[in-house]
């Protein structure tokens, strides 16, 4: 651009020229041709004026310095004059150049439009007098109000747009003072004063006002209230003195929706309660009178109700239901206060604290709040064979009631009678004493095996202790308060008092007899028996185990002598006690003879160590215990065993070796057997293979014979077929002809008929429709007939007839205007292409009319 001389400058452009003798530049503006001097640098091409249009504006720093007539002042060098570090706002106006050192701090922009419900929070950053003569210090704020549209000002800045908060039905909005100001109903708030807007619509905050919440009425129904706390001390719309931390309810008597002022806070949302007519409750804290909570008091509030606990009051143990008692039920009570009650005949009872009473039913019963129920009784209802135990709790006493449909009185409880653990396994364990008495184990054993079935069942330790003694057994029961023993026979059932206790047996068993093994409390008599090893040795050292099995019973004479009864437990372990008496006698009769003797003799001499003789030196029928009348009767040797392995072997050798020849020998017998019965089994074969070709020839022939029989049949049968085969398929070709004949006469048919009837159709349709649209045209020309005459008429009725007339007769009229003001009184105008009849014109201007010539000239012809 430094090396082009000619500029030249389009209209609205400029450019800035610097004269580099003067170090001064200046502003030349289009349209021009501008011839640039060698002194002279143009510092840039020609730019566009700067153009701002309505309702727009730029900002310009560094502006120039105008005078009065708004003319730039320029210095005694020439150069322009700017206002520095200052800023310019510029609005619509002619194209404008920018001057040396004036900037566009911004671009031309639209002017800001604050709608309605909208403002500009506005800061003055230099004192000015705004247009109305206010004057603004540097720091003032305030609001432009829309609708309108802001013009910006240099001494002004726009912090932000502010928008109006809509208030919608049950709304409210919160507002907080920033400042010292006064509110839109002109009330003066202090710093942080916070109140609230309830008026619906668009509501605006002032410049020192902040929004804090837009607050949702609570609707408040017949089934919710609003519990709320005063946060401070204040007075409310009532004029009702609230002061800080109180509580109190707001129900839908008092509105419908409730908006909480700003000194009170919702502590929550209080449903109703409500009670049928089998309900009550009892209120802790209730509001007395004087509207505050009585602390520590009662109220006790009986259905049908519904009300709102007031704010303090709650309920103890929610909503109960009324206690219905039937006949077999029953109320403890017990007075927490001293107060006059009333009985079920309705007379004054003076209740004492402490006291403690039963009501029993059919009765409908509300505990009043100087009452505490201690419990509810259930008459229990007792078979002949059943029965609980019941104490006394005044004098401790316990006893048992059997038989009859017992209920609790005030006094009495439920007694749990505890049993040792061996008593309680054994009465758990389910267990026959008579059918499972060979299943004998360990009460340990036995307690886990049922635990691990699932059968052991947790006792009811109030009910009464009750075992079926089975028959022919013994219970030994014992007394602790009378301190005596009583023995029951079965079959019976017993039934234990609460002093008394099962005696518990403990019995030797297993093979050889272990003690304790079996445990039990129930005493078999007997005939029973019971198996034991021993181990004897004979006169020639030879060790021997025997398994021998015992029968016993016992004999009672009389079982309703108690001294005679108790003889039977006097030994607990009787089992072991007897084998091992049997056992020594065992053992010192063998050890008096020799083995091969005892192996001929063996059952002789047990039995005579056993019984004895008697006085016959005859072996006795049975051995006798006198301590507690137990009888053995009989001894089975069950198996008699070397305990030395060398002569266990030696016997063992010698009972293979005889089973190896009885063997043998058997073995030969039956070979033979087997040789003469296939030798015989041979013989019948062969014999029966002859039999059977025989029989075969024979089929063979008569299987040929049929076979020709069969070929003959088969001919004559395939030529038959095949000739009433080929007359059927010829009849049946001649009758498909036939029918393929007809059906083709019958399609065409349908054919020409489906065609035709088509035709017609359309021939019908194609009517219809041209009878139609001729229909519809002569509708159409008569309906636009009568618009055209329609519109005649109305253009006729518009104009009017004396308007048509003049019309008419206005051209005649101007022509004998115009020859009357030419003073003619007769005139003939024509052209040379239309021929004038002189003789007709002649006889019109002698007056005759021209139907009389024409008739005369009819009669002269």
């Amino acid at each position: 651009m430094a090396e082009e001389s000619i500029i030249r400058i389009p209209p609205h452009y400029y450019i800035h020229v610097l004269d580099q003798n003067t170090n001064v530049a200046r502003i030349e503006v289009g349209p021009k041709t501008y011839i640039r001097q060698d002194n002279e640098r143009v510092l840039f091409a020609p730019e566009k004026m700067i153009t701002v249009p309505p309702r727009h504006y730029c900002i310009v720093e560094n502006p120039v310095l105008r005078d009065a007539d708004l003319d730039p002042v320029f210095d005694e060098f020439g150069q322009v004059k700017l206002r520095h570090a200052d800023q310019e706002i510029r609005l619509a106006q002619d194209p404008f150049p920018l001057y040396p050192g004036e900037d566009l701090m911004k671009m031309v922009t639209a002017l800001q439009v604050v709608i309605a419900n909208t403002a500009f929070h506005l800061q003055a950053l230099l004192d000015f007098e705004d247009q109305a003569g206010e004057k603004r210090v540097a720091g003032d704020e305030w609001l432009f109000e829309g609708p309108g549209t802001y013009i910006p000002r240099k001494e002004v800045e726009v912090v932000q747009t502010i928008q109006a908060t809509v208030i919608r039905h049950n709304q409210a909005i919160r507002l907080r003072a920033r400042k010292e100001t006064k509110d839109r109903e002109g009330r003066d708030r202090v710093t942080g004063e916070e109140w609230m807007v309830r008026k619906v619509g668009a509501y605006l905050p002032g410049v020192y006002e902040e929004v804090v919440d837009v607050v949702d009425a609570f609707v408040l129904t017949d089934k919710k209230a609003l519990h709320l706390r005063a946060v401070q001390t204040f007075r409310n719309s009532e004029d009702e003195l609230r002061k800080t931390g109180e509580e109190w309810l707001i129900t839908m008597v008092d509105t419908e929706a409730y908006i909480p002022n700003v000194n009170e806070e919702v502590v929550g949302v209080v449903a109703i309660t409500t009670l049928s007519s089998r309900d009550y409750c009892v209120i802790l804290n209730p509001i007395g009178a004087n509207g505050k909570p009585q602390l520590g008091q009662k109220k006790v509030v009986k259905g049908e109700k519904s009300f709102f606990l007031q704010p303090g009051e709650e309920l103890e143990d929610g909503i109960q239901d009324v206690y219905v008692l039937s006949e077999e039920q029953g109320l403890v009570l017990k007075s927490i206060e001293a107060f006059i009650d009333k009985d079920l005949e309705g007379k004054d009872v003076r209740r004492k604290p402490g006291d403690r009473w039963m009501i029993r039913g059919p009765h409908e019963y509300v505990p009043p709040a100087e009452v505490e129920v201690l419990s509810e009784r259930q008459a229990i209802p007792l078979d002949e064979n059943e029965g609980i135990y019941v104490r006394d709790i005044k004098t401790g006493k316990v006893r048992s009631v059997i038989g009859q449909t017992y209920m609790l009185n005030q006094d009495e409880e439920l007694w749990e009678k505890v049993l040792p653990v061996n008593v309680e396994k054994l009465l758990a364990s389910q267990r026959d004493p008579v059918s499972d008495r060979n299943q004998r184990s360990s009460v340990a054993v036995s307690g886990q095996a049922q635990d691990a079935q699932g059968l052991e069942q947790a006792r009811d330790q109030t009910r009464v202790v009750s075992f079926r003694v089975p028959h022919n057994a013994a219970v030994q029961i014992y007394d602790y308060r009378q301190k005596a023993a009583r023995v029951v026979f079965g079959p019976e059932l017993v039934m234990l008092d609460p002093d008394e206790q099962f005696t518990v047996i403990s019995l030797s068993g297993d093979k050889p007899k272990r003690p304790g093994v079996v445990k039990t409390i129930c005493l078999l008599l007997g005939p029973d028996f019971c198996t034991d090893i021993i181990v004897v040795e004979t006169a020639d050292h030879a060790r021997l185990q025997l398994q021998i099995s015992y029968n016993w019973h016992f004999e009672v004479s009389d079982r309703t002598d108690p001294a005679e009864a108790c003889k039977v437990f006097s030994v607990l372990d009787f089992v072991g006690d007897a084998c091992k008496a049997i056992a020594s006698r065992i053992r010192g009769a063998v050890a008096s003879v020799q083995f091969d003797d005892f192996h001929k003799n063996s059952a002789r001499i047990i039995r005579s160590a056993v019984f004895g003789f008697d006085s016959g030196m005859k072996v006795r029928d049975s051995f006798r215990f006198t301590q507690n009348n137990l009888c053995i009767t009989s001894v089975d040797i069950q198996s008699v065993e070397p305990v030395d392995q060398r002569t266990r072997d030696a016997l063992q050798k010698s009972v293979q070796l005889a089973i190896e020849i009885t063997t043998n020998s058997q073995e030969a017998a039956a070979r033979h057997e087997a040789e003469r019965l296939e030798q015989e089994a041979k013989g019948r074969l062969e014999r029966q293979r002859i039999t059977d070709q025989a029989e075969a020839e024979r089929a063979r022939k008569q299987l040929l014979e049929l076979e020709a029989l069969s070929m003959a049949v088969e001919a004559t049968g395939a030529a038959k077929a095949e000739a009433l085969s080929k007359a059927e398929a010829a009849k049946i070709e001649g009758q498909g002809a036939v029918q393929q004949a007809q059906l083709k006469a019958e399609a065409l048919e349908i054919e020409t008929n489906a065609e035709l009837e088509r035709l017609t159709k359309a021939r019908e349709q194609e009517l219809k429709y041209v009878e139609e649209q001729n229909k519809i045209e002569v509708l159409k020309a008569t309906q636009m007939a009568e618009v055209e005459t329609k519109r005649f008429q109305e253009m006729v009725q518009c104009l009017g007839a004396t308007t048509i007339k003049d019309i008419a007769m206005s051209g005649p009229e101007l022509q004998v205007k115009l020859l009357q003001g030419l003073g003619l009184q007769s005139t003939l105008i024509t052209d040379g292409s239309t021929p004038i009849n002189l003789f007709s014109t002649a006889r019109g201007m002698l007056g005759l009319p021209l139907a009389t010539r024409a008739g005369q000239r009819e009669g002269s012809e």
